[in-house]
C-alpha cells in the first residue's frame, strides 16, 4: 500500500513494496500523488517490477519523432510524404511534452487544434504516426510507458467519398484540352487513368518494361497496399500507349517522365482550358472502377484490376446508376 504525506508545502508518495527498491515522489497536490502511486502498483503487480520513469521524465515526443524518422521512416516506401508529416509534428507544441506528462487530454487538444486548421484525412494520418512512434518506442527502444495514449483518444470521421464522375463531352473537352498544352504524353496519360482506374502513383512509375505489348498486359511489381497486379489493358488505351512509344524518346525507361507535383500543376491548366470545375485527377479512377463495372465485370474481376483489397474501399469507388440497376431486378 502507498504512504501519501504532505512534506515541506508538497505532496509526497511512497511505494514499498517487497523485492524492489522504494520508490517516491513529490507533487503539488495530492491528487497527483495518490496517481502516480496506483500506476505504479498496478505497474508492479502486472509485471512484478517498477521501471525506472526517469527516462520518461527526460524524453521529450520531439526526441522520439527524431529518432523515429532517422530510424523507421526511411524504409517505408512513403518515406518522404511521412517525414514531412514529422517535421510539422515537431513544430506543434506538444512535442515538446516529456513522454511522464503526455496524457490523451493532450492528445485530444491536439486532435481539436489540428481539425480547425487541416482536413481530417490528414489528422488521423497524424494521429496515426504520432500512434506507430510511441508504440515502436514501448515494444523496440525500451521506453517504460504503461499504455499509448494515442490509442485511447477518438480518431475524427473521415467523410471524403466523392461521386464526381465525367459528365455530358468532359472527356472529350479534356482530351481536346492536352492539345495546348506543353505534355506532349499528357493525352495518353488521361486515356490511360480512365481506361484502366489506376493510381497517380502508378502511372507516373510505369516502366516500358512493365507492359508486355503480346499480352497487352501492365505488370505493377509494387503497389500502395504492398502487393504487385498485373492491370488488362483494353484496346483504346493499348493503341494510346503504342502511338506515344512510337514519339517517344528512345532512351528515356520511364513511359511518363513527370513528378507528381508538375502532373498536379498540369492537371489544373487543363481543367481551365477545357472549361471543367470541381474536377480532381484521382477522379479518373472513380470513373475508370465504375466503368469496369458497368462493362459486367463482377467484384472479384475489378478488385483484381483496381488493387482494391476491401469490398468497403471497393463501393466507394463504384456508383451505378439506379435505373440501370432497376433494368437488372427487372
Amino acid at each position: 500500500m502507498a504512504t501519501i504525506r504532505k512534506l515541506r508545502g508538497r505532496w509526497q508518495a511512497q511505494v514499498r513494496r517487497r523485492g524492489m527498491k522504494p520508490r517516491c515522489k513529490s507533487f503539488d497536490t495530492k491528487l497527483e500523488a495518490e496517481k502516480w502511486a496506483r500506476d505504479l502498483e498496478a505497474q508492479v503487480d502486472r509485471f512484478g517490477a517498477a521501471p525506472d520513469t526517469r527516462i520518461l521524465e527526460s524524453t521529450t515526443l520531439s526526441e522520439l519523432l527524431e529518432r523515429y524518422k532517422t530510424e523507421v521512416s526511411p524504409t517505408k516506401r512513403g518515406s518522404v510524404q511521412e517525414i514531412q508529416r514529422i517535421d510539422v509534428l515537431k513544430r506543434h507544441e506538444i512535442a515538446y511534452r516529456t513522454m511522464v506528462g503526455l496524457s490523451p487530454q493532450d492528445i485530444s487538444s491536439f486532435r481539436d487544434e489540428r481539425l480547425k486548421i487541416v482536413a481530417p484525412s490528414t489528422t488521423v494520418r497524424e494521429l496515426a504516426i504520432l500512434s506507430h512512434v510511441i508504440e515502436v518506442a514501448i515494444r523496440d527502444w525500451g521506453l517504460p510507458l504503461a499504455k499509448n495514449v494515442v490509442k485511447l483518444v477518438r480518431r475524427p470521421v473521415i467523410r471524403n467519398e466523392r461521386k464526381r464522375r465525367l459528365e455530358g463531352d468532359e472527356e472529350q473537352r479534356l482530351l481536346d484540352g492536352c492539345a495546348g498544352g506543353k505534355i506532349p504524353f499528357f493525352k495518353t496519360l488521361i486515356i490511360l487513368a480512365i481506361e484502366t482506374g489506376m493510381r497517380r502513383g502508378e502511372i507516373l512509375g510505369l516502366s516500358w518494361r512493365d507492359i508486355s505489348h503480346n499480352r497487352r498486359v501492365i505488370t505493377l511489381t509494387m503497389t500502395k497496399n504492398g502487393s504487385g497486379r498485373e492491370v488488362p489493358l483494353s484496346q483504346r488505351a493499348f493503341d494510346a500507349l503504342v502511338e506515344w512509344k512510337v514519339r517517344s524518346d528512345p532512351d528515356q525507361p520511364r513511359v511518363f517522365p513527370m513528378a507528381p507535383g508538375s502532373l498536379e500543376q498540369a492537371w489544373y491548366r487543363l481543367l481551365v482550358r477545357a472549361n471543367v470545375d470541381g474536377l480532381r485527377f484521382h477522379d479518373l479512377r472513380h470513373e475508370g472502377v465504375s466503368r469496369l463495372f458497368e462493362r459486367g465485370l463482377n467484384m472479384i474481376e475489378v478488385s483484381s484490376i483496381s488493387g482494391h483489397k476491401e469490398l468497403r474501399m471497393l463501393k466507394r469507388y463504384t456508383h451505378l446508376s439506379a435505373d440501370d440497376l432497376v433494368a437488372k431486378l427487372a
